[in-house]
């Protein structure tokens, strides 16, 4: 095939190539490049496309500007494609490195998203960020495709493990440090890589749980809630955005110009780029139906905002066609050209394209560096959601906390579970065989991570006994009986098919566990169960693991439940029997290490849960910071309290707070709450505590959260210390949306509350003045948002 564009010459250059020259001004390298551009070039620049397909019609056909998902040979080969055009226009390579290079072998795997937010610490998931890019970096990959900041509020959700939970303060924080490890000290650093906010916006809260259905949210809910991670991403400087598949109030995101223009660029001040998410501008015809056709579409999308039209190929036809039809300006086809060039100059790419650096792979990719952290973050990411005393498990460590001592007494340790021993649990969704690229079959190098039963088999001291049995298991997928593929092309997922009881398993691990003296069942989902296009109508345990923990209770053994999985699950009398339960989502490849450590006493607990843990899933949504005026307390047949709250965890000894101190008790709009807390640490143990702030506004002109997050911090509490604590709230923080669908700070009595969680029993309260400043106007109220 011959393709238009392809350099087979030396081209004449009837004047200076301006956008060669590094030391021109970027913008006017841009200006220079797109003069020199076809219509064809231009519109092929607003096309990422899948790298597994055909790379001589991507790259020489369609005339790309972006590639997702390329293997490392393809990557190589599509450059030297690129060398083959006429402008020679660098690509941007672009993949899905979500908690560490997913697909890369060898790669450091951090806890997921989810994980990361149990640690509550914005240093330690901005250097996890940080550690990714670097070995992203060197595989020539310029773009990675998070951090996702949509608020997870009903469970069933596939993609909870992507979030950082359910408030918009804490996903805001850790999105803001994230995005400043991914993009380090600025694009022109050869270890940056870009951000991505995503999923612009109200993507998560959809109708029934099920991905990327019509999201039930009016302007001024999405305002209230959902808006303000992405303007502080804004703010920490993210350089790209994703729009979000679904549609908000009959407008799909892909078209909706108030957010992407109105809100995003002219009132946040965003000068990046937007990629929509895979297909959905040609979504807008075969899915959602709003566009007659791939024209119309094209149209649409281009005249809503969106730069960069990922994997719908029918694009590169369809703009040109709406072009010569009068229908699309070129200067808006300008426009987006422009941003992403600008991109790429920034980026450095015209004179260095960032290839795979071999050499650099094997100095950074999964080194003893990222891996030390990896480990840190693993342990940070585990909450201990109960304990009867049981845990740490007595004779686990030894008086000068050495590994592997002796103990004064030998015991046995039985590890039963379907995720003892499996690998690709703990590592979770987006990475190694998760299924989204064909390249890494059978996943990430086993050896490269610690299951909860080899991290006992090194850590248990010498003369202790472990036994691992599987005792159940979850299931399998199978084909979805309408067919393998999507209409776009996209292999449909498969369905779930809860595994039925072993009774041979189950009285193998029932055996064991007789035998030991301590019990470790490691239950929870697998990948089948969550992600993308795998929300679920159920929050119960599947296949045959209720029935290994009704077993195991029956023996009246200690016995501790370790849940691993994407999203919370809800608990059977058996598991809540346990003497103790830790919450581990899917806690990367040290996680097993970090587990065993955690159970056998060598670190504490610091882990606070990011969402609330339902009852049952009829309670959903079960958020902490619900709108007052609900009347009632309780369903007739269940509480309405969650099982576990947002900012719930225990440690290893008690901490006491005292009543918190407001030093200022009347605050202008433009000042700062200022107040002290006393921790006292009255156990035996050392603790990690993480102090939570809420704010509650008494009265309100609409109705308005309970109370909300406002601050965090972390203090280390040693045995019988007392440590001061100084919180800080911006009273221009304490604001609610009102009527109009400004934000706005409303004069009056707040109240500070602080404590360990977001329970009110957990929470000490401390009231305080909001005042309108003597001779100031009504806008000195108003926040950054304007009316709807």
């Amino acid at each position: 095939m011959t393709h238009p564009h392809v350099r087979t010459d030396p081209p004449g250059r009837p004047r200076p190539e301006r956008y060669l020259d590094p030391s021109t001004p970027v913008d006017e390298r841009v200006a220079d490049l797109i003069s020199r551009m076809t219509l064809a070039e231009k519109v092929g620049q607003m096309l990422q496309l899948d790298a597994r397909g055909d790379l001589d019609d991507l790259v020489l056909g369609s005339l790309c500007g972006s590639l997702l998902h390329a293997s490392p040979e393809r990557s190589v080969h599509a450059r030297e494609l690129v060398m083959r055009t006429r402008l020679q226009i660098p690509l941007l390579m672009a993949e899905d490195c979500i908690h560490g290079h997913s697909f890369w072998p060898g790669a450091t795997i951090f806890p997921t998203q989810l994980a990361m937010a149990c640690s509550w610490d914005r240093d330690l998931v901005g250097r996890a960020a940080r550690a990714t890019a670097v070995e992203v970096s060197a595989t020539g990959v310029h773009w990675t495709f998070s951090p996702v900041l949509c608020i997870a509020r009903d469970t069933r959700w596939g993609r909870v493990d992507e979030t950082f939970g359910e408030d918009p303060y804490l996903i805001g924080e850790l999105g803001a440090a994230m995005i400043q490890g991914y993009q380090g000290e600025g694009l022109d650093d050869r270890t940056a890589i870009l951000a991505t906010a995503k999923h612009f916006a109200g993507y998560s809260e959809t109708e029934g749980g099920r991905d990327a259905s019509e999201a039930g949210l009016s302007p001024r809910k999405l305002r209230s809630w959902f808006l303000p991670p992405f303007e502080k991403a804004v703010n920490a400087g993210c350089r790209t955005f994703m729009i979000g598949y679904q549609a908000v109030d009959g407008v799909p995101i892909t078209a909706n110009r108030w957010l992407l223009n109105d809100v995003l660029r002219d009132e946040w001040g965003f000068k990046g780029t937007l990629v929509t998410d895979w297909d959905n501008v040609g979504r807008m015809v075969w899915e959602q139906k709003v566009c007659a056709d791939n024209v119309e579409a094209a149209v649409v999308a281009v005249n809503a905002g969106n730069d960069l039209v990922m994997t719908t190929p029918a694009f590169f036809h369809a703009a040109q066609a709406a072009v010569a039809q009068g229908r699309l300006a070129e200067s808006a086809i300008d426009a987006a050209v422009a941003r992403l060039l600008r991109l790429k100059f920034e980026l450095g790419l015209f004179e260095d394209p960032r290839l795979p650096d071999r050499p650099r792979q094997q100095s950074v990719i999964g080194s003893a560096e990222h891996t030390a952290l990896n480990l840190e973050l693993s342990r940070r990411s585990l909450v201990l959601l109960r304990n009867t005393g049981m845990l740490p498990l007595d004779g686990g460590t030894a008086p000068d906390g050495a590994v592997r001592a002796s103990s004064a007494t030998p015991r046995t340790i039985a590890v039963l579970g379907p995720l003892a021993d499996d690998p690709h649990a703990q590592l979770g969704d987006w990475a190694g065989a998760s299924g989204q690229v064909d390249w890494l079959p059978d996943g990430h190098p086993r050896e490269l991570t610690t299951t909860v039963v080899d991290g006992f088999h090194h850590l248990a001291p010498d003369d202790w006994t472990v036994v691992h049995r599987r005792g159940a298991q979850i299931g399998r997928l199978i084909p979805d009986p309408s067919g393998p593929v999507l209409p776009d092309g996209q292999p449909r997922p498969e369905l779930f098919v809860p595994a039925e009881v072993d009774e041979a398993e189950l009285a193998e691990a029932v055996a064991a566990a007789s035998e030991a003296d301590y019990v470790v069942v490691v239950v929870g989902d697998t990948v089948g169960l969550t992600g993308e296009g795998r929300s679920t109508a159920t929050l119960d345990l599947m296949g045959s693991q209720i029935a290994l923990l009704d077993a195991i209770q029956k023996l009246d053994r200690p016995f501790v439940v370790v849940l691993i999985q994407g999203k919370p699950s809800t608990l059977p009398a058996s598991a809540l029997a346990a003497d103790a339960i830790v919450q581990a989502f899917n806690p990367g490849m040290q996680g097993g290490w970090a587990i065993a450590e955690l159970v056998l006493g060598h670190i504490e607990p610091s882990g606070r849960l990011p969402l609330s843990v339902p009852r049952h899933a009829g309670q959903l949504p079960v958020y902490y910071n619900q709108v007052r005026g609900q009347h009632g307390h309780r369903y007739a047949d269940l509480t309405q309290d969650p099982l576990f709250a947002f900012g719930e965890g225990l440690s290893y000894t008690t901490v006491r707070y005292s009543e918190p101190r407001i030093q200022n008790p009347v605050v202008p709009s433009t000042g700062t709450v200022r107040a002290t807390v006393t921790l006292t640490n009255t156990g035996r143990r050392p603790a990690r505590e993480t102090v939570q702030a809420y704010v509650r506004d008494r009265v309100t002109s609409v109705t308005w959260a309970d109370r909300e997050l406002k601050a965090f911090t972390q203090v280390d509490v040693h045995p019988g210390d007392s440590v001061e604590v100084e919180i800080l709230v911006p009273a221009g923080d304490c604001t609610v949306v009102d009527a109009s669908g400004r934000r706005v700070v409303e004069p009056g009595e707040f109240e500070l509350l602080v404590g360990s969680s977001s329970r009110i029993e957990d929470l000490r309260a401390a009231a305080f003045t909001i005042e309108h400043p003597r001779g100031a106007t009504t806008a000195a109220f108003l926040g950054r948002d304007t009316m709807l």
